[in-house]
């Protein structure tokens, strides 16, 4: 009986689906059993940023040019992202809520907001 399996050449999957699959099916000797990251220094390591040009940023130089994005504006009561601002106060907000906070404001703390954001003006 076993002569005719071999000669049938009977295909069987490697693993059957309803069967646990055991650790040392999965990870055979000497595999690793997940994906290893590079640490920063090894990155550094494995480049050679010497060879590199001092004005090309990268890892290793800090120095970059300044983004041509526009930055994003922030709320000041909050530190949300603001879509809006206030006219009369010149205050960022992001919701309803913040800008009665704002209305509600003595102008001293006004200008000191606007005094952390570098914006300090005085108001009339």
């Amino acid at each position: 009986m076993e002569a005719e399996v071999v000669d049938a050449e009977l295909v069987l999957p490697s693993y059957l689906s309803f069967k646990k699959v055991q650790m040392y099916e999965k990870y055979p000797k000497g595999q690793a059993r997940g994906r290893h990251w590079k640490h920063l220094k090894q990155i550094i390591q494995a480049e050679n940023y010497q060879n590199y040009p001092p004005d090309e940023p990268n890892y290793v130089n800090i120095e970059s040019p300044p983004s041509m994005h526009p930055c994003k504006k922030i709320c000041d009561i909050t530190g949300f992202e603001a879509p809006y601002h206030d006219p009369r106060t010149n205050l960022r907000y992001a919701n309803t809520e913040v800008f009665k906070i704002i209305r509600s404001l003595p102008n001293e703390y006004v200008q000191r907001y606007l005094a952390l954001r570098n914006a300090a003006i005085v108001l009339k």
